[in-house]
């Protein structure tokens, strides 16, 4: 989602919605969202801003009043990852909400270095020509992610520059 569009965004149902999809996801699939899952991902909606691994270690101690081991939280990251529920920037080695989890896609992010927003662009043309550019020099690609680092329009608009 856009950052500019979260000026009139009511990030509970935002919340909520995700939370409901990735409950739905699970059904559907016969998987188990957890409490410590849900727990995670809620976390990782909370702002719309990459999250580490350790900042949701911390957060989850905190609403549980104990400290959480770091596997726990791994665990529950790569259970994310690999229901699509969840990204994963390489760049900043943190995590993001997916916002399309029910839709196969490659995502490319727009991320601000000013504000950390994250933005996610689905589907761009710009991957169909690197795959087959891939393909042409017959390399296996295993994944292909963009991400790009700039100044959102928010922060362009309040006088930030790249």
């Amino acid at each position: 989602m856009p950052h500019h569009i979260l000026k009139d965004h009511d990030h509970n149902q935002c919340i909520s919605s995700a939370l409901r999809s990735a409950e739905d996801i699970c059904l559907q699939r016969g998987i188990k969202l957890t409490q410590i899952r849900r727990q995670v991902l809620e976390i990782i909606w909370q702002g719309h801003q990459p999250s580490t691994a350790y900042d949701i270690l911390d957060c989850l101690s905190q609403q549980q009043n104990k400290k959480v081991a770091p596997p726990t939280v791994y665990r529950a990251l790569d259970f994310l990852l690999d229901n699509g529920l969840i990204h994963r920037l390489e760049s900043m080695n943190a995590y993001i909400g997916c916002d399309a989890p029910t839709t196969p896609h490659q995502s490319c992010f727009l991320i601000c270095s000013h504000c950390r927003s994250v933005a996610e662009l689905h589907d761009m043309p710009i991957y169909a020509a690197l795959a087959e550019e891939v393909r042409q020099e017959g390399f296996k690609a295993k994944g292909i992610m963009i991400e790009v680092k700039g100044v959102c329009a928010d922060c362009v608009e309040q006088g930030q520059s790249a």
